[in-house]
């Protein structure tokens, strides 16, 4: 259920650590599958495994920063440019709507895998407030 898988992301956040290369890594090197949905020199855009809404996105950089707190002035258009993706793939995909966009960050934001990325949520009712 729903409950239950976010309980687990939850856990998977509590024991996470940032370093070394993640699954987000190699499905930017094409090293495993992914459905992905959109693609560029700055990110990719992918189906989420373990979706907590009908639809659910993760849009990736392709440069690795693990977490929101270590983004330096440097990464302000790269970011900028990660939320205008989310907004092409919502539109891509026929959300009409409505759809949250959410970045988690550490253990307590739920953050489960160190590199940073946008989660786009849709094809539901999201309740207020979140977590």
């Amino acid at each position: 259920t729903l409950f239950r898988s976010m309980a687990d992301e939850i856990s998977k956040a509590r024991v996470a650590q940032a370093g070394g290369d993640t699954i987000f890594g190699k499905i930017i090197r094409k090293e495993i599958p992914a459905k992905i949905i959109y693609e560029d020199e700055q990110c990719i855009a992918f189906h989420d495994i373990s979706p907590q809404a009908p639809i659910h996105i993760l849009v990736v950089p392709k440069k690795a920063i693990a977490r929101m707190s270590e983004v330096e002035v440097a990464d302000e258009t790269l970011l900028g440019h990660l939320m205008t993706v989310a907004s092409k793939c919502a539109a891509k995909l026929d959300v009409t709507n409505g759809y949250r966009l959410v970045v988690n960050e550490g253990p307590d934001g739920g953050q489960s895998v160190y590199h940073i990325h946008i989660h786009l949520l849709a094809g539901r009712q999201m309740g207020w407030p979140p977590g």
